[in-house]
């Protein structure tokens, strides 16, 4: 076989896998889009009806009404907005200390926090719930932000990150006589942008996503988040009404489909940059 027919046939290979790819993830996503805006006679029927005969946009204020969304909202961009600051502190300071300071079993700090890494939460969950129940934190902010603050992977990503970064810059700065405020501030972090851009999209996605913790310590909906007002809308009677419960999912799923859209060069570049090293 010749190398031109290779190479055509390794590009027709990629496409097509491509293209299964694209089809995996925007099938569903364009079947939310188009549910939500059906009548409830359009959704519980066989076959499935692609296409709504009757646009119901009246869905959304249902979706928005019937439960308390914009608390909801408001309580998600509380929880969200305050796990991801306090996770990318956390996670640059850490990563830094692993790689520029020099202290007693390092290494052995590390190879806790990959250890950390390999552990699912739901196996820490019944000994949280025990913890933040016997101090009185349920229905709190603090009783939901607290067990989710571990940052194992931010620490893994930034420190894979900063030992890519070259040695010779470091040392004209240490050579200069920055300290490490300065190091940090002046030298590392604007290399780092990227990598910490890809760092904060993928926590604030993950926390806004959060489910199972903050279904179990929110049993007040003053506290509760999205992913459980969307269980409430989903219950909200004996047979569920889809087009809503669609309507509200899309509304939730906006504000990070907004923020990935707008940083998605700067996650990309940073996500590919040094992550093999170290």
């Amino acid at each position: 076989m010749s190398m031109q027919r290779r190479r055509f046939l390794a590009d027709l290979f990629g496409y097509l896998a491509m293209a299964v790819v694209v089809a995996i993830i925007a099938v569903p996503l364009f079947w939310i889009l188009v549910a939500s805006f059906k009548d409830r006679s359009e959704i519980y029927v066989q076959p499935a009806v692609w296409w709504p005969g009757i646009w119901r946009p009246e869905n959304y204020a249902e979706a928005t009404g019937s439960v308390p969304f914009w608390t909801f909202l408001r309580n998600s961009i509380i929880v969200t907005g305050i796990l991801g600051a306090i996770k990318f502190c956390l996670g640059v300071l850490s990563a830094y200390g692993l790689v520029f300071l020099r202290f007693p079993f390092k290494n052995v700090v590390f190879l806790a926090i990959i250890a950390a890494l390999m552990v699912p939460n739901q196996i820490t969950v019944i000994t949280n719930y025990s913890l933040i129940a016997s101090l009185g934190l349920r229905n709190t902010f603090l009783g939901i932000i607290l067990p989710l603050a571990g940052v194992a992977f931010g620490t893994f990503l930034m420190r894979n990150h900063f030992l890519s970064l070259p040695p010779e810059i470091i040392e004209a700065a240490r050579m200069d006589g920055a300290g490490h405020f300065r190091l940090l501030t002046r030298v590392v972090l604007p290399m780092s942008v990227p990598t910490m851009v890809a760092f904060a999209i993928i926590t604030l996605v993950n926390e806004w996503n959060e489910y199972l913790w903050p279904f179990l310590m929110a049993d007040d909906y003053r506290v509760a988040t999205l992913p459980i007002g969307l269980t409430q809308l989903q219950n909200s009677d004996g047979l569920t009404n889809w087009g809503p419960v669609m309507a509200a999912t899309l509304l939730t799923m906006l504000p990070m489909l907004i923020v990935f859209l707008l940083l998605q060069r700067q996650m990309i570049k940073g996500l590919t940059s040094g992550a093999v090293k170290g």
